[in-house]
């Protein structure tokens, strides 16, 4: 560990890493929080850089320390050259992620990557999710992405911050091993289009209902916000002839309207699967 503990919630390093939580000092600094053991755990695997790792120590107990020793975290981190701070009391719960505190919090350098930036992998279903202001919401579609294994996600649209420390504990660190690209609408129908993707957005007034369409072949799968649904660039583009779009729908049997986004993603994502896994292989060429 490097130095004595932290004990004061003032002292500038919690301070500046306390401000993280807001959207104006990560897109400034490029940095972001990250919560929880695993969450962490799965940064570190995925190669994100660590810059400094909050671990709570007191007289009683050191099972965060514990956690980071039995792990191996703590020579790879070290090997890495990640500052390890001991905090006491006060000053770590400035940091930490209200009542869910596992005793570590790291300050890490992360930030979604343009669409075009990314590798995207060939002929699998894509998440394209649109003004998910929540993170919770996009935090628990990352995490959908990652179980259904479908091939990553485009958040797209105003409000959308994968690098929200709620939306990485939401995603249970997921958001760091799916393949994510953000970007604005315009950005995400010009990849589309470039890609030849078929997009199949989920509108409650869709043609067809959703397991009556075709998800196999690696389509592009669209949700809008709960508030306004989807963009009607969109449907402008795919009037124009820049990619096939089909419209689906989930029924609704009750007062509600409209699922949560989260939910909706998750039956469409499964749908994806049940369909490619009952599709008959293919003849041989």
């Amino acid at each position: 560990m490097h130095g004595d503990p932290i004990t004061s919630s003032s002292n500038p390093r919690i301070a500046a890493a306390a401000r993280l939580r807001d959207s104006g000092p990560r897109r400034d600094s490029g940095l972001t929080l990250v919560d929880g053991r695993r969450e962490i755990a799965r940064a570190v695997a995925a190669g994100i850089e660590v810059v400094e790792l909050f671990l709570f120590v007191d007289a009683e107990t050191h099972a965060a320390a514990d956690w980071l020793a039995s792990t191996g975290l703590r020579a790879t981190l070290a090997a890495r050259g990640t500052r390890v701070t001991p905090v006491h009391g006060p000053a770590f719960t400035r940091v930490a992620f209200g009542d869910r505190n596992e005793g570590v919090v790291a300050v890490v350098r992360f930030a979604a990557r343009r669409i075009d930036e990314v590798t995207w992998p060939p002929d699998r279903p894509l998440l394209v999710v649109e003004g998910i202001e929540k993170p919770g919401n996009l935090g628990a579609i990352l995490r959908t992405v990652d179980a259904a294994g479908l091939g990553g996600m485009i958040a797209c649209g105003t409000g959308t911050d994968p690098a929200n420390p709620a939306a990485i504990r939401a995603s249970l660190g997921t958001v760091f091993g799916v393949a994510l690209g953000c970007g604005s609408t315009a950005e995400a129908i010009a990849w589309c289009a470039a890609a030849r993707k078929r997009v199949v957005a989920a509108m409650p007034d869709g043609a067809r209902l959703w397991h009556e369409a075709d998800l196999t072949g690696g389509p592009a799968i669209l949700l809008g916000s709960e508030a306004h649904g989807i963009d009607p660039a969109w449907q402008t583009a795919a009037a124009k002839g820049r990619f096939p779009l089909d419209t689906i729908r989930l029924p609704m049997r009750g007062l509600a309207d409209s699922l949560n986004v989260a939910a909706t993603a998750a039956v469409l994502a499964y749908e994806c699967r049940r369909q490619e896994d009952t599709r008959p292989p293919r003849p041989a060429p």
